[in-house]
């Protein structure tokens, strides 16, 4: 004999999805009808457990009967969300969240369908955005949509039932060739900008490297540079934090040729030697960007590429000239965990035989005298 249900209970039946829906009555529309409100699960005892939820957290108090536009409850996800995560990774997440408020406005969330989701993803494809952008709002609208489907307000998340977009062709990674590295080195200006974009291509460093180096970090003749900080972003605001990786902590040889660049970079009487408006505080990277590109497109015959393309250029440039993968590692300190074992086993002379040949590739018709005078005058 099937079991009667106790007050309260509510009705509970198989739907023709195979899914069970348990219903529950909360008073009164304004019409004189039942106000019914539905819970669905796979199993009897999901679709229970989920009223069960809801009937406590009323009684708790943590209930809002609101139906939520898309920004307000992607607003609630993110406060609720944001102390699990690092200040750099808020910044990204805070980015990303203004392209899906953008592209789900006044929409409200109970009506945002997979299909919705889909023809999203696909705009922003059309609107050239990087494979890697388009999964990152697709992973934050998956967990803003599971927060509400945990929380009543959707039915199932749209974004579980949405199909995934194709990766694009992966682009090749933009490097400059042996001739614009050769131009580079000589017709740069001589001042900050063209000091930092010859040590760049001549030892690899990442941008929010050089950034937060400060005189210390550099030795005095300037052939060596330690990287043991880096420069990120917090709330729109560059600020010292650690390296990209384990591997990223290292010592820098720097090639003879460009020397007098890191001793030059030294010369002013600031914390760092990137300092923009702000005492003893570091460049904004966008701020060096724009000089980066402004520098480059003054010199005829070389791409206007990003600062990032330096990296790609030493490595590429360094492979050309007959140096082993594993003292280019070492140096430029990628955080590949196959070949970290072999950092270990390249010494210091492979290291200075490695820089040697760049300097003698990339030599400027400048003479070391010309490079002099320009430390003695600073």
């Amino acid at each position: 004999m099937a079991r009667k249900r106790a007050n309260g209970e509510g009705k509970l039946r198989q739907r023709k999805d195979g899914t069970w829906e348990c219903t529950l009555m909360e008073g009164y529309k304004p019409d004189g009808r039942p106000n019914m409100k539905s819970f669905y699960g796979k199993t009897q005892a999901a679709a229970k457990k989920k009223k069960l939820e809801y009937l406590l957290a009323k009684e708790a108090g943590l209930l809002v009967e609101k139906e939520y536009l898309f920004p307000e409850w992607a607003n609630m996800w993110y406060e609720s969300h944001k102390d699990n995560i690092t200040p750099t990774t808020q910044e990204h997440y805070k980015y990303t969240l203004r392209i899906l408020k953008d592209g789900f406005n006044r929409r409200k969330i109970k009506d945002v369908k997979a299909y919705d989701i889909e023809q999203f993803l696909k705009k922003l494809r059309r609107d050239g955005r990087s494979d890697s952008s388009i999964a990152q709002c697709r992973g934050m609208l998956y967990q803003i949509f599971n927060k509400a489907e945990a929380n009543d307000l959707v039915r199932k998340n749209p974004v579980r039932f949405a199909e995934k977009m194709r990766k694009t062709a992966k682009k090749r990674k933009e490097a400059f060739t042996a001739e614009e590295v050769k131009l580079l080195m000589e017709k740069l200006p001589e001042d900050k900008i063209g000091w930092s974009i010859r040590l760049m291509l001549a030892t690899g460093m990442r941008t929010q490297e050089l950034l937060a180096l400060e005189p210390r970090h550099i030795t005095a003749d300037g052939s060596f540079i330690t990287i043991e900080q880096a420069v990120v972003m917090e709330k729109g605001t560059s600020v010292i934090g650690t390296p990209k990786s384990f591997d990223s902590y290292r010592t820098i040889p720097v090639p003879v040729n460009v020397r007098y660049c890191a001793r030059l970079l030294c010369a002013g009487n600031t914390k760092f030697i990137w300092e923009v408006g702000r005492v003893d505080m570091p460049c904004n990277p966008s701020h060096f960007r724009k000089k980066f590109k402004e520098a480059l497109a003054k010199v005829e015959g070389v791409r206007v590429l990003t600062p990032h393309c330096c990296r790609h250029t030493y490595v590429s440039q360094m492979q050309a000239l007959g140096v082993d993968l594993a003292t280019i590692q070492s140096i430029v300190g990628h955080a590949d965990v196959d070949m970290t074992k072999h950092y270990l086993h390249v010494q210091d002379s492979i290291r200075q035989a490695a820089i040697e040949k760049f300097s003698e590739a990339f030599a400027c018709e400048k003479t070391e005298h010309h490079h002099l005078d320009l430390i003695k005058s600073s």
